[in-house]
């Protein structure tokens, strides 16, 4: 099952069936690939006749065509990942089983197209039994509900308990990742969670209010095709499928706008780029390199920062990491008061969400603080396993204070601008001292695995976020807002220094750096 990060700009195939409304299929995973950032390539299984009333008419080419396809693509382009559609019969699922077991992608994503919406069985037996021999060639299987209840050879579930039951024998039967997904399932919210084998508990969950919409035709290619994109920029499971989820309640949120067809509609595959053109103050704050623009707001707060950044440079604590002669003692007393930490930003990163102006921004910061709890949180659990926890550091309850009062107290402009450091100095020092570690040699680096997750095209894609959430709050606050954003920017960039400045208990004070 693999979690190797292979591109920044992952080349992802889609082997599926058409959709001519260009909701499902391998159109929705284009789609979906190029806005997760991707390059979408296309293997057609059949040329499917249907619209958001129904499927009219199914033609299934010749398995030689299917297979000179999948050679003509893998012969010449190295792929970072696939996603597997519609099959629908014994010998479509059979010639792309050969063609997987030969190795072509480092990230398979199978969607196991069994069981209509409506509760169709779409698969004949025969086709179901052949389905099933693909699936441990999955490094991730994404049911819906009814087809979850098929694989693990049970009744639908009708509670998340039995739910995640099934998700845990199917991840067992097939040896292989489960998205367990709820959104058949009756309620106000809609969980997920990511299970795999051998661990009773999810290994990460994710929740969120249904977003009310007759217009869902295609969620689940779009979402299968989103994490295989995401993943196979950062390799990282949980995170990619609380970056895909996050950008799906998106497109769904917004899908009644597009007003395709009579019956069940697709999802606004790229809502998040409407700002674009439609957004003033977004094009002005995103578009820095055009002289009409202007420089952007946080393009003068990185500046104002730059003697700060130099000093956590030059921090013996921080060159260390990156060539690998740090203690590991003080690195473990670094994570004990980062977990600490940690704690306390999920919380404002919560609160950043209650108080944002948009729906993808508050969608933005709730999926982070969700994964602070899951994905980022367990790998220091990993490195301090037996360790006595430390009581928490004058820096570092400075630094939670600091920002519980500017998330929870100010307004969204200033605590945005006080978690962007947060992100913004963590990838520039990630990216700084991983091109350190890979001069001294990244093979046997005892903190490769720190540095690679701040390092990896997700976390650099977060910041981005960030930092145009706060260009855009800067752009329309008073220049008094504007005046706070920037203390808060700066208190926080100073915080951070001391924070790494921290290498033993009790060393660092937030006076003697700030």
């Amino acid at each position: 099952m693999n979690t190797t990060p292979t591109s920044a700009v992952p080349r992802v195939l889609s082997i599926a069936g058409t959709d001519p409304t260009g909701g499902a299929g391998h159109a929705a995973d284009l789609k979906s690939i190029a806005a997760m950032g991707g390059y979408g390539l296309s293997v057609v299984t059949a040329v499917v006749a249907q619209n958001t009333q129904g499927v009219i008419s199914v033609h299934t080419p010749p398995v030689d065509v299917l297979r000179a396809q999948l050679e003509a693509v893998s012969d010449d382009v190295e792929l970072d990942a696939v996603k597997v559609g519609m099959l629908g019969f014994v010998d479509v699922i059979e010639t792309v089983g050969l063609w997987l077991a030969a190795g072509h992608a480092p990230v398979v994503v199978i969607d196991p197209v069994m069981v209509a919406t409506a509760g169709g069985r779409l698969l004949q037996p025969e086709a179901e039994e052949a389905l099933r021999g693909l699936l441990p060639y999955a490094d991730l299987i994404t049911p819906n509900l009814p087809e979850l209840a098929v694989l693990a050879q049970r009744p639908v579930a009708t509670t998340w308990e039995e739910a995640l039951d099934q998700g845990r024998t199917v991840a067992d039967a097939f040896d292989t990742r489960v998205l367990v997904k709820g959104g058949h399932l009756s309620g106000d919210t809609t969980p997920d969670a990511l299970v795999v084998p051998g661990t009773a508990e999810p290994v990460a969950e994710f929740g969120g209010a249904r977003v009310v919409t007759r217009n869902t035709h295609g969620t689940g290619c779009s979402l299968s095709s989103a994490v295989a994109t995401v993943v196979a920029r950062t390799g990282d499971w949980a995170g990619g499928i609380g970056t895909a989820r996050a950008w799906l309640r998106g497109a769904l949120r917004t899908a009644d706008t597009l007003h395709v067809g009579h019956g069940n509609g697709p999802v606004h595959h790229m809502h998040h780029v409407q700002d674009l053109v439609t957004d003033p103050a977004f094009l002005a704050s995103a578009c820095a390199e055009d002289d009409a623009a202007g420089p952007r707001f946080t393009d003068g707060l990185w500046n104002d920062a730059a003697e700060i950044r130099e000093r956590i440079g030059a921090l013996d604590f921080v060159r260390g990491l990156g060539d690998g002669t740090l203690e590991r003692d003080a690195f473990e007393w670094y994570l004990d008061q980062d977990m600490q930490y940690l704690e306390y930003y999920s919380k404002a990163l919560a609160l950043l969400a209650a108080s944002a102006p948009d729906e993808d921004t508050r969608e933005h910061f709730a999926s982070a603080a969700a994964s602070m709890v899951t994905a980022e949180s367990a790998l220091h659990r990993t490195r301090l396993a037996g360790r006595a926890p430390q009581p928490p550091s004058e820096v570092t309850l400075s630094y939670t204070d600091f920002l519980m009062a500017r998330t929870g107290q100010e307004s969204f402009a200033v605590g945005a601008a006080a978690i962007l450091p947060c992100y913004w100095l963590y990838a520039h020092v990630g990216a700084e001292l991983t091109a350190r570690a890979h001069e001294v040699g990244w093979e046997g680096h005892p903190y490769a695995d720190w540095l690679a997750t701040y390092d990896d095209p997700g976390f650099h894609a977060a910041t981005e976020t960030v930092r145009r959430a706060v260009d855009r709050a800067a752009a329309r606050a008073d220049q008094a807002t504007r005046t706070a954003m920037r203390r808060a920017f700066l208190r926080a960039c100073h915080l951070e220094l001391a924070f790494f400045a921290q290498t033993a208990e009790g060393t660092g004070s937030a006076s003697q750096v700030a």
